[in-house]
């Protein structure tokens, strides 16, 4: 998932960290920054604690297929760290705690938006 839309240097993630809204679920904790850019950017954090490479990887690749299905406002850093809790979800757990978070931050695109975005 290489492109314009991923968080890949070390400044990017701490500034998310340090000046971004925190928005907490038990599985996942999202921060996310305004980034005065068209696109939103993800970054996803799983640490050691949560398991090993195996399910960390798994982890981070079901993330990656759910934002990319979620219509996110353009203009974010957003960061999902995981939680340890999140290794026994399946797919559909970690896409309604994704969503829910998205909602609770008021970063979802209504479906009318992206019409009329695509009109103008």
């Amino acid at each position: 998932m290489k492109g314009p839309w991923v968080l890949t240097k070390r400044a990017q993630y701490a500034l998310v960290y340090q000046q971004g809204r925190t928005y907490i679920d038990s599985l996942i904790v999202m921060k996310a920054l305004p980034n005065g850019l068209n696109l939103s950017r993800y970054g996803f954090s799983v640490t050691k604690k949560v398991g090993k490479a195996v399910q960390r990887n798994r982890l981070k690749r079901l993330l990656r297929e759910i934002t990319r299905l979620q219509l996110v406002k353009p203009g974010w850093d957003i960061v999902f760290i995981v939680r340890r809790e999140a290794v026994a979800a399946d797919y559909h757990q970690l896409g309604k705690t994704v969503t829910m978070l998205l909602a609770q931050a008021q970063l979802l695109q209504r479906s009318d938006e992206t019409a009329s975005a695509k009109v103008n």
